[in-house]
């Protein structure tokens, strides 16, 4: 009966309603299931606690209008008009629904039914002009044509949204199972507070405690867990969250994406080989308490709003280099935001999460990187590794980890591997290995050089952990000299 239409407000509307029925494909929904919707719609958007919320969606309509409070037959005149629209019978116009090209419904959107039939205003569908503005319509001729199934599903958009710094968030995504997953996740949770609020005459919707960014990708990871568990299939899909008010203080959008593939590299990063590594990471990605004593108050209720690496994943992949450098290399970041772990993140202390495995996972899927040049990148931090390890060479590892210019880089290499030949050993790297990893042309070094070093480190780092070099030498270790700073 519904198909999703590729409009994320419409199309996450869509995925709610049929979340409300249990049933995940949208074109199964009978015209009793929508009765359903909008029996919940009508009993509850007339009440607290969703209709002080309803306005951050719907400012100034029928189910929020303060002249109503002690009229409300006209509330239910109101709700009626918009949530039966749908219903066999009803008369449509000759002019097709903006969304669907379905016929719009022939229906005034108003009490007093002063507006034009058929046509939706910014009381009606979030980020629209308001009444009386003819910008951006054909001929001046303002409003919205809709269908009666489009006004339905733009009303059950809130349900399927989560409330996060008093916005709506809503979540689509390329694969419509996703967008489901998520509105049905949303309602569920919105029913319970939505219940549990009545019962104690609250008259807010609680909020999620966390960022926008943090919560998509957390309940991302925690839908690739149960799709895991429940063997669903499913495919790589991009994620884009809307954060948005269509409050009369001020309309506002943030968007949120997540592209193809980091959607794919999260999917992956959740099977068993990656798990443990990435949970390692996820978990000293929270902010922390700024408690200053261990039996302070505020470290007993304190709730992390923030995830870094979470919130750091939406600037991928065009920061691709510096995501690697702090969370898989461990490089600490200078930063004046309170409570920000990366201030603490340490090749020293965190040596045991620095993982080639994860890395290399990383640049297939997020870089893109050429595999031939994988290879060769762990080829040579392997022939690093032992060189340090066997001839406890201090002075090259801490020369190749602090070099901040790419000729103190070569002529560190240059100077262990004049040193091996004179010992009669092979040279640390060979001249075609060096080239593809580190130049290309002529003597024209990488624009990434930067990243291929710290692609090596990972690697060698990782070896020489595993070979115990690093645990005798702990303390020795320099940090690597923080380049950026973070200001957000």
């Amino acid at each position: 009966m519904l198909h999703y239409t590729g409009h994320p407000l419409v199309d996450v509307g869509i995925a709610t309603i049929a979340a409300f029925a249990g049933k995940p494909d949208p074109t199964t929904l009978t015209e009793g299931d929508l009765d359903a919707a909008a029996d919940y719609m009508e009993a509850n958007y007339l009440v607290d606690p969703l209709k002080s919320f309803l306005t951050v969606a719907f400012p100034n309509s029928g189910f929020t209008q303060p002249a109503y409070e002690k009229q409300p037959e006209k509330r239910m005149i109101y709700a009626r008009r918009l949530l039966r629209a749908y219903r066999a019978g009803t008369p449509t116009l000759d002019v097709a629904c903006a969304f669907t090209g379905e016929p719009a419904a022939n229906v005034s959107l108003d009490v007093k039914e002063e507006l034009a039939r058929g046509r939706a205003f910014r009381q009606h569908i979030p980020l629209l002009t308001g009444e009386g503005y003819v910008n951006f319509y054909p001929y001046g001729d303002a409003g919205l044509p809709v269908s009666g199934k489009v006004l339905l599903c733009l009303q059950a958009l809130p349900l399927g949204c989560a409330k996060v710094a008093g916005r709506l968030l809503a979540v689509h995504a390329d694969d419509p199972s996703l967008t489901y997953r998520f509105a049905r996740h949303f309602l569920e949770r919105n029913r319970q507070a939505i219940q549990t609020a009545q019962q104690a005459g609250d008259k807010k919707m609680p909020e999620y405690p966390r960022r926008p960014g943090t919560l998509v990708v957390e309940i991302l990871l925690a839908l690739e867990e149960e799709r895991q568990r429940t063997a669903e299939e499913g495919v790589a899909s991009s994620v884009t969250a809307y954060h948005l008010t269509n409050s009369g203080q001020g309309a506002a959008l943030d968007i949120y994406q997540l592209p193809l593939e980091i959607g794919e590299f999260l999917r992956v990063v959740m099977t068993p080989r990656y798990r443990a590594s990435w949970d390692a990471l996820r978990t000293r990605g929270w902010e922390v308490s700024l408690a200053k004593r261990p039996r302070d108050t505020n470290a007993e209720t304190f709730v992390p709003r923030c995830n870094v690496l979470y919130e750091d994943l939406f600037r991928l992949p065009e920061e691709a280099a510096l995501f690697i450098r702090r969370y898989f290399l461990r490089a600490p970041v200078r930063s004046v935001k309170p409570g920000d772990p990366r201030a603490t993140y340490s090749i020293r202390g965190d040596v045991a999460l620095i993982s080639w495995d994860l890395t290399e996972l990383f640049l297939r899927k997020v870089v893109r990187m050429n595999q031939n040049r994988i290879d060769n990148i762990r080829e040579l931090g392997d022939a690093l590794a032992a060189h340090v390890n066997a001839e406890n060479d201090r002075g090259f590892f801490h020369a190749f980890l602090t070099a901040r210019r790419y000729d103190n880089l070569r002529a560190a290499l240059i100077r262990a591997s004049v040193a091996r030949i004179k010992r009669g050993q092979p040279p640390l790297v060979g001249f075609d290995q060096y080239l593809r990893i580190f130049e290309e042309g002529e003597d024209l070094p990488y624009s990434d050089w930067r990243l291929a070093k710290d692609l090596v480190l990972i690697r060698m780092i990782e070896q020489l952990h595993r070979m115990g070099w690093i645990q005798k030498h702990a303390e020795e270790l320099p940090e690597p000299e923080i380049e950026e700073q973070e200001t957000a």
